[in-house]
């Protein structure tokens, strides 16, 4: 539809806007590959799955929008120098309105269901078609001005400064993709599951350290060190590996897997332990250290340390 407006307007803005739909819509085709292939089950040569397919699909993505909106700034540059009349601006205008509508309704839709499925890819689509809706209005503001005032350097102009709000757009979606293939830690995560330990913090769980979250697609994969009492046997100890893997699946769905390894508390431990029925303690409770984002990512034990 865009298309068929820039073809009877001949404007360059119009022009803009087709291109980052058509990107949309090649975007989407390798979105819906990556799709495909993250849903393999995991096999012997991926045992974390394949996921991380939606991580290049959304690079690819971020890639063809940057290179659409050098294109466009190359295309409203040479308008400027070389312009061309614009006819027919009124059809054109209400073409893209059009799609504009379309664009934010399967946009929505996109978005929904990748929250749901907790998919990059289509998250990263939905946004893709919510930002060129966005500019979409913007786009026809412009229009409509210059059908007004007839200053045809608008046309232009508003081609370039749409180029570059596109061009952020892709750098934002290779940012993340960046991000999720190497293993970027996820802080909103992390402060959100440090809240929530805390909250529902169990007298044997004496300490959480060591803590790690990597990404493949759909699946997180969390692991940590529990610290528990030393003198529980390895079925009670794995009951507090459950009640902790409980609880993060009640919080995250099955699409979080959770790997704990359990560490025996040890003399410096009394000191921090909550626990008031234990019969072994060597030393009183002294304080109750709080668990943060930077102390349960940590690979050390913690203490209190005394001045």
């Amino acid at each position: 539809m865009k298309l068929v407006a820039w073809y009877l307007t001949g404007s360059v803005a119009i022009l803009t806007d087709a291109l980052e739909s058509t990107v949309n819509v090649v975007a989407g085709l390798i979105g819906i590959y990556s799709l495909y292939v993250s849903a393999k089950p995991k096999d012997t040569d991926h045992p974390y799955g394949h996921g991380k397919a939606e991580f290049l699909s959304a690079a690819i993505e971020g890639t063809l929008i940057s290179v659409a909106g050098i294109i466009i700034v190359y295309e409203a540059i040479n308008n400027l120098i070389h312009p061309h009349p614009i006819q027919a601006l009124d059809y054109g205008i209400w073409i893209v309105a059009a799609t504009a509508v379309i664009n934010y309704v399967t946009g929505s839709i996109c978005i929904s269901t990748g929250k749901k499925n907790n998919s990059l890819a289509l998250m990263a689509s939905g946004k893709h078609l919510q930002s060129d809706t966005y500019s979409t209005i913007g786009i026809i503001a412009g229009l409509v001005l210059l059908y007004f005032v007839k200053l045809w350097w608008i046309d232009s102009a508003v081609a370039i400064l749409f180029a570059f709000i596109i061009m952020f757009t892709g750098y934002k979606i290779v940012r993340t993709s960046v991000a999720g293939i190497m293993d970027e830690a996820d802080t909103t995560l992390l402060e959100k599951l440090v809240i929530m330990l805390n909250a529902n913090r169990r007298p044997n769980w004496i300490d959480v350290h060591n803590l790690r979250i990597i990404k493949y697609g759909g699946t997180i994969h969390l692991d940590c060190h529990l610290t528990v009492p030393w003198y529980l046997n390895v079925h009670q100890a794995h009951e507090e590996i459950d009640a902790l893997s409980a609880l993060v699946k009640n919080e995250y769905g099955e699409s979080m897997e959770l790997f704990v390894h359990s560490d025996g508390c040890l003399d410096f431990s009394c000191t921090i332990c909550t626990k008031d029925d234990c019969a072994v303690r060597k030393h009183p409770f002294e304080q109750k250290i709080e668990w943060t984002m930077d102390n349960i990512v940590s690979n050390k034990k913690h203490r209190f340390i005394t001045d």
